[in-house]
């Protein structure tokens, strides 16, 4: 009797490497394993992943690389809305877990498989981006297995269940849980369990080598990021690497997330993205200077919700395409150079240079003489604006409590 097919969702971390052992072992299903690379993996990792898979029980390994189509789905959106989840968290997993999800249930669709399955927890938010999609994308008829989730797992209990059956991995790394991606690393432990642990130097994967201070030059055009210093890029996700190689040894960009889940509980992840802050942070520098004050005030209202709405899992909702649309129209004038300096653990933004900077002197500089109004001008404007709160203070007059 033929086996059934299960997809899953493969890293070669811990969760996916008892998922693919229990699969076999104990369900009896025909695992055809898909790791799906937003920008974290080498080849070198990805021939790596394959044997252990392949090693483990797996009957076919896939490798889906979408680093270039993450990008124009997803990353240029965050950027051009500056997204950071709490304003800390530049939605490195978020975002990429929905775009793994959707490469699974098209792979899961091509085999015509029984079962899809995925190694997350019953605890945090990627069961529900994966099942989402899964539900949205997937045949009527198709059972998702969540074995981490399903079985009440932790991270020991796997350990010990591999163990005994006769797998050896690097248990000291597998403390960590570490998800990288073109978007930024996060790493979750025993310290991001609790309210007030740190996590410690060696469970960030970069080590801190760059102690001189050194100035890059950002160069965007539309919202995007075409260049780094001197060297132009084709493609503007070339150019989030390169920065990243640049920025990461200086151990920039390095914090811990406190967030709201989809579920409602509380979580903390670790994280380190030092191209994304410095992207992010530098974008809405040059927007200040090249988008008008209600440009700028809109956007980052459509931008929050964007950001929401992907964080939640919700990137297939139609809404999305919509503000899309919206937040690219605003980036037609965000073009220039932004001057940053790298610092061990930090960085400074130090101005920028923009053929469309609306700081412009024609009509006078902020602070100093204007020559596009009198001050007789200011004089009449002021006390029409201030007709209305006039008008209630007379009415009101204990309102303000002024005395």
């Amino acid at each position: 009797m033929n086996q059934k097919k299960v997809v899953l969702a493969y890293s070669g971390g811990l969760d996916t490497t008892f998922c693919i052992k229990h699969l076999t072992l104990e369900r009896n299903l025909e695992v055809h394993a898909i790791l799906v690379d937003t920008g974290g993996f080498s080849d070198e990792e990805i021939n790596e992943i394959e044997r252990k898979a392949m090693a483990f029980g797996a009957a076919s390994f896939k490798a889906a690389r979408i680093v270039e189509h993450f990008y124009d789905k997803c990353i240029k959106y965050l950027i051009y809305g500056n997204m950071l989840r709490n304003n800390t968290y530049p939605m490195s997993v978020s975002a990429e877990r929905v775009f793994q999800a959707l490469e699974v249930i098209k792979h899961a669709n091509t085999l015509d498989a029984e079962y899809i399955a995925h190694g997350s927890t019953g605890a945090g938010n990627d069961q529900v981006r994966f099942d989402l999609a899964f539900h949205i994308l997937g045949k009527p008829d198709i059972e998702i297995i969540t074995p981490i989730r399903d079985l009440k797992l932790s991270r020991q209990d796997e350990i010990e269940k591999l163990k005994s059956w006769g797998v050896e991995m690097s248990w000291e790394k597998a403390k960590y849980s570490i998800n990288k991606g073109i978007w930024g690393t996060s790493v979750g432990g025993d310290e991001t369990l609790t309210s007030h642990l740190s996590l410690p130097e060696d469970a960030y994967p970069t080590p801190v080598t760059e102690t001189t201070s050194k100035t890059v030059e950002l160069v965007f055009e539309k919202g995007e990021l075409v260049g780094v210093n001197n060297q132009k890029f084709d493609k503007s996700h070339q150019a989030i690497q390169h920065l990243q190689s640049l920025a990461e040894p200086f151990g920039i960009g390095r914090d811990i997330h406190v967030g709201d889940t989809i579920i409602g509980i509380k979580g903390r992840v670790g994280f380190e993205a030092a191209a994304p802050l410095i992207i992010l942070k530098a974008h809405h520098l040059l927007e200040k200077h090249t988008l008008t004050k209600w440009q700028a005030y809109h956007k980052e209202q459509m931008a929050n919700w964007y950001g929401m709405q992907l964080h939640e899992g919700q990137y297939l909702e139609p809404l999305m395409r919509n503000i899309e649309v919206f937040l690219e129209s605003t980036q037609t004038t965000v073009s220039g150079t932004v001057f940053v300096k790298l610092h061990p653990y930090r960085f400074e933004l130090i101005g920028i240079s923009s053929e469309l900077d609306l700081m412009k002197s024609k009509f006078g500089s902020y602070g100093e003489m204007n020559k596009g109004y009198t001050g007789d001008d200011v004089r009449g404007f002021t006390k029409i604006i201030a007709n209305s709160s006039k008008i209630h203070s007379a009415v009101h007059p204990d309102f303000h409590d002024i005395k």
